[in-house]
């Protein structure tokens, strides 16, 4: 008995079946694989804790790019990942699930709709959003997120910082800068980029944003709110490249930019009343002088009076001087308004600190 049972101990203490040596070469297959995943993300420096952070991403007919993406946000390390789609046919949301994001089809339609109801679902408390055409490249989200993490609200990428040759259409780009220099002029704040895609803020500074944008001023609306309320907002610079050939554009660029002109001009009225009410007086009483200086010439040169467009002139006048008058006493409402409001803002703020250090 002793010596069957030392037989049959040296027999398993002996030499491995080939069956034992592949079941170890798989397992030890698989511990590297692992580890090399675990190393790919460890080695990434994370501004901010990957779990706090949202990926957000607003589809539309993307079932060629979207897989690539929400992949490579997860190897490094986002594994919450959020897919608001316009309702696509082409099996974008289908994709987005089997690569691991929840995903939500809008309610309505457009791109500011689908962002605004997105962020009610979001439940972390930082927000990475990018379109979902692989324009943008993952692997700029820890220089989005840096800023977050030094206090700011709000990041915009910067496209023009290293944009591809043929990322962009000679007529979006003199489009782009046309917008952006516009939005210096009557807003009063240099964000080189602010119809970027590319942007990362907190949840909170979101919620206090008023928005009603349903389309692509969605972006142009977001850097106006973020002036007027005084948000943090830092500008960095992210990759730009060309839309696959495979996936095909939403933008209408002669009808989207002219929209986007007059949203600009549009909320100049609540975030800069003397330009709003200013351009018009001051166009007014332009047109006015013109006109009362050809009644002039005409009476001078030809004794021929012209009263109907004397009257007309004068009223121009007049109501270019009240429109000017009236954009001076809205601009000091604003700015006191402006002032209280940063004061509220730095009380909630203080009284913030005060609950967390106790």
């Amino acid at each position: 008995m002793d010596e069957h049972a030392g037989i049959e101990s040296a027999a398993s203490d002996g030499d491995a079946s080939p069956a034992d040596e592949n079941a170890d070469a798989d397992g030890d297959a698989n511990a590297t694989s692992d580890a090399d995943e675990e190393s790919g993300s460890s080695t990434i420096d994370h501004p901010l804790p990957p779990e706090q952070v949202c990926i957000l991403l607003p589809t539309l007919e993307e079932a060629a790019t979207i897989g690539e993406i929400i992949d490579r946000f997860r190897e490094r390390g986002y594994e919450n990942v959020l897919v608001v789609d316009g309702d696509s046919s082409d099996g974008t949301r289908d994709i987005a699930r089997e690569h691991g994001a929840r995903v939500l089809t809008q309610s309505g339609s457009g791109k500011g709709q689908a962002v605004r109801e997105a962020v009610e679902y979001v439940d972390a408390r930082y927000v990475l959003m990018l379109d979902g055409d692989g324009t943008y490249d993952p692997a700029d989200a820890e220089t989005m997120l840096e800023p977050l993490s030094q206090g700011y609200e709000h990041v915009i990428g910067n496209r023009f910082a290293n944009m591809d040759d043929d990322a962009m259409k000679r007529i979006n780009g003199f489009g782009n800068r046309m917008i952006n220099g516009a939005f210096g002029f009557i807003h009063g704040a240099n964000y080189e980029d602010i119809l970027s895609g590319y942007r990362a803020f907190t949840r909170d500074s979101f919620e206090r944003l008023l928005l009603d944008s349903d389309g692509f001023t969605i972006e142009t609306e977001l850097a106006v709110e973020c002036v007027r309320h005084g948000i943090e907002t830092a500008v960095v610079p992210v990759s730009y490249r060309a839309r696959p050939d495979e996936s095909e554009t939403n933008l209408h660029p002669l009808w989207d930019g002219g929209t986007i002109i007059l949203t600009l001009y549009s909320l100049a009225k609540t975030n800069n009343p003397l330009f709003y009410f200013g351009s018009v007086g001051a166009a007014s009483v332009i047109s006015g002088i013109a006109l009362a200086t050809y009644v002039l010439w005409r009476w001078i040169q030809f004794s021929t009076g012209h009263e109907i467009l004397a009257v007309v002139s004068a009223a121009a006048i007049l109501l270019g001087v009240q429109l000017l008058m009236f954009g001076v006493l809205s601009d000091m409402i604003v700015t006191l308004h402006r002032e209280q409001r940063r004061r509220l803002e730095q009380v909630r703020l203080e009284s913030r600190r005060d609950r967390d250090d106790r």
